[in-house]
């Protein structure tokens, strides 16, 4: 199954590698990856498989949100099917 996580907040050092690193930490692979800087706010798009995934999608939410929130990040996981449906116009 693959899935969309999303991470906003203001910029600093090291937002991909805590993110990277929880992610492999539950064995999610990384497909693709979008980042950017609007002004001084980061933001990331990623694609992740997690069909070797140690984890629930709601747990591995739960850990990032974890992560965000020690951070001052907004970080959402969806699964690819809710997002796209969410996202049809």
């Amino acid at each position: 199954m693959k899935a969309i996580v999303t991470v906003i907040g203001k910029d600093r050092v090291g937002i991909i590698a805590a993110v990277c690193t929880l992610l492999s930490q539950y064995d999610v692979n990384i497909l693709n990856i979008s980042q950017s800087i609007l002004q001084e706010y980061f933001v990331m798009v990623m694609l992740v498989d997690l069909t070797a995934c140690t984890s629930s999608v709601v747990e591995l939410g739960e850990l990032l949100d974890q992560v965000g929130q020690e951070r001052g990040l907004s970080i959402r996981i969806q699964r690819e099917d809710l997002f796209n449906a969410m996202h049809r116009i």
